[in-house]
C-alpha cells in the first residue's frame, strides 16, 4: 500500500479503537453483546492486516477485511447489548474479554487467509503452476501457509490464557472455577480443535485442505461459543 492508503486505514482504525475502549473498558457501565464482539474482532483483524501489509503483498485481503470491518463497526450503535455493571470492576473479566477478542480477531484473519489459500491452491491446479508462483495481490502459497500457522499458534496461546482467565473470573464471581454451559462447551471445542490442528501439523505434517477444514471448524465453534448465542438472545429472542 501507498502511504496515503495506510493513513486512510489507520485514522478510522484509531477512532474505532477509542470507541471500543470507551464502551468496553473505560465505562462503569460495561456493555456486552454480539455487536461489540464482532466490532472488536474485526478491528483486531484490520489491525493485523495493516501490520502484515508492511511485510507481505496482501492486496487481495484488503477488500474483504475492510468491507467486513465497515459492516460490523457501527453495529454496537444499533444493538447496544446488555449492561454488566457487576463485571466492570473485575480485572479477571476485563482481561478475559481482551484476550478473547484478540483470539477472535486472529482467527478472523486466519479465515481470510484460508480463503486466499483456497484461491491460490485452485489456481495451482492449472498446468505450469507451482506453490512458489505469485499471483497479483497474493503472497506465494507456502508463505501464506507459514503465516496461517503462525496465527494459529498465537490464537491457541491467547485462547488458552482466555480460558484460564475465565476460570479465575468464575472462581471470584460465582465461587466455582468451572460452569458447564453452552459457552463453556463450544469454547472447549474451539481449544481442542486448535490443539488437534497444531498436533497434526507438527506430528503428521497436516497442510492444505486438511488444515483448512480444521481452521474453519475452530472458527465455527468459536463463533457459536459467544457471538452466535448472543445474536439469538438479543436479536431473535429480544433479550438483553
Amino acid at each position: 500500500m501507498r502511504a496515503w492508503e495506510r493513513a486512510a486505514i489507520l485514522l478510522p482504525l484509531a477512532l474505532h479503537a477509542w470507541l471500543l475502549y470507551a464502551e468496553l473498558f473505560a465505562s462503569s457501565e460495561l456493555r456486552l453483546g454480539f455487536a461489540f464482539a464482532l466490532s472488536g474482532m474485526l478491528w483486531i483483524a484490520v489491525l493485523i492486516y495493516w501490520v502484515e501489509s508492511f511485510f507481505y503483498a496482501l492486496d487481495a485481503l484488503q477488500v474483504p477485511a475492510l468491507a467486513f470491518a465497515a459492516i460490523t463497526s457501527p453495529l454496537p450503535a444499533v444493538f447496544p447489548g446488555r449492561i454488566a455493571i457487576q463485571y466492570a470492576g473485575s480485572a479477571e473479566f476485563v482481561l478475559h474479554v481482551a484476550l478473547g477478542m484478540l483470539a477472535y480477531g486472529i482467527l478472523v484473519v486466519a479465515i481470510l487467509h484460508v480463503g486466499l489459500m483456497a484461491l491460490v491452491e485452485r489456481n495451482l491446479h492449472r498446468p505450469g503452476h507451482s506453490a512458489l508462483i505469485r499471483l497479483p495481490g497474493f503472497p506465494p502459497l507456502l508463505t501464506l501457509e507459514r503465516m496461517l500457522f503462525g496465527m494459529i499458534v498465537l490464537a491457541f496461546i491467547l485462547f488458552t490464557f482466555t480460558l484460564g482467565m475465565g476460570v479465575a473470573f468464575s472462581e471470584s464471581i460465582y465461587g466455582k472455577a468451572f460452569r458447564f454451559d453452552h459457552k463453556t462447551l463450544f469454547s472447549l471445542l474451539t481449544w481442542a480443535t486448535l490443539a488437534m490442528l497444531l498436533a497434526g501439523r507438527y506430528a503428521w505434517g497436516w497442510r492444505g485442505r486438511t488444515a483448512l477444514l480444521w481452521v474453519m471448524a475452530a472458527f465455527m465453534f468459536l463463533m457459536l461459543a459467544y457471538v452466535g448465542k448472543s445474536f439469538v438472545l438479543e436479536v431473535i429472542l429480544g433479550r438483553t
